[in-house]
């Protein structure tokens, strides 16, 4: 790509990483070269069987395994979100993918996680043929203002408001 473009994609609704991993599968059956940074999360999920699928797809998790939403964070949260924020600071450095994706890193910031600042740099810093994708809630204003799309996912219904567990293929 001449020139990647930055997309974030937030909301409280359904839909954000699942967006993101439907982009990174187009790009990958497309010949682009993906890599998925996962922050807050660190357990088994469908999504990391695309490894085994595309030679050209990656993705790295940087979580405790239990993914957390609200309250205040571990130590070790604070730790492989840094350990995470370094990976993509590496894979944009390293001008090897066309298509970065920052699954969760809008929640890493908006709950402290992660320093607004730092991850603005990064975004400032990438090559201009990288396409950027940043998602999670809770979006700083700062990344909805810089980035060329913007998509929230507004929750209208959901049935985990009825009990529903979340079931494996369909939200992990």
């Amino acid at each position: 790509m001449k020139k990647g473009r930055v997309q974030v994609y937030t909301g409280d609704g359904k839909g954000k990483t699942s967006a993101a991993l439907g982009l990174a599968v187009r790009a990958a059956l497309s010949g682009l070269s993906v890599i998925i940074v996962q922050f807050l999360k660190g357990r088994e999920s469908a999504e990391l069987g695309l490894e085994e699928r595309f030679d050209n797809l990656k993705i790295d998790q940087f979580g405790s395994g239990e993914f957390i939403v609200s309250g205040k964070p571990a130590e070790n949260d604070l730790k492989l979100a840094g350990e995470g924020l370094k990976a993509a600071r590496e894979a944009l450095a390293g001008e090897e993918y066309d298509v970065v994706v920052l699954d969760e890193i809008n929640t890493a910031v908006d709950l402290g996680i992660l320093d607004l600042g730092e991850v603005l740099r990064l975004v400032d810093e990438r090559p201009e043929g990288v396409e950027l994708i940043l998602t999670g809630r809770g979006a700083p204003r700062e990344f909805i203002q810089m980035a060329d799309l913007v998509t929230e996912m507004k929750n209208v219904r959901h049935y985990f408001d009825r009990g529903v567990p979340p079931r494996k293929g369909i939200e992990w």
